[in-house]
């Protein structure tokens, strides 16, 4: 016989992908599995409840991601509704870094294929505009 669970528990898993931390809850089972996501600093796996008060970490591609769990949705929720659930404790200079890794890894030039071309210039000044 199986019960329900609790309103202020949950699978994490289930968690990552009603707060649109993951498209798809075999995508947060995966990462759970990969290491990728820690919950009050110790390797989580999908099936571990989520309480409230708890601070989970995701590391998402060049950013890692601190939330604190302010409540467990009963289902996946709008991207308004996101905030009433988890609190984002990722400083915003995380954000930044993450923003410039990702121009310079734009502007960045194999070895040897020497100077930008006039097409290359442009394609560059576009960015900034």
């Amino acid at each position: 016989m199986s019960f329900p669970a609790p309103a202020d528990r949950d699978r994490l898993d289930k968690w990552l992908w009603s707060v649109r931390l993951c498209k798809t809850r075999t995508l947060a089972a995966e990462a759970c599995r990969a290491g990728v996501v820690q919950v009050n600093g110790l390797p989580a796996k999908p099936a571990r409840a989520v309480h409230a008060g708890e601070i989970v970490t995701v590391h998402h591609g060049l950013i890692t991601r601190t939330l604190r769990v302010l409540a467990v949705p009963s289902s996946r929720l709008g991207a308004k509704l996101v905030p009433a659930h988890c609190e984002d404790l990722t400083p915003p200079a995380v954000y930044e870094q993450a923003r410039a890794q990702r121009v310079q890894h734009l502007l960045a030039r194999e070895k040897g294929r020497g100077r930008p071309t006039k097409r290359d210039r442009r394609l560059l000044d576009r960015l900034w505009e």
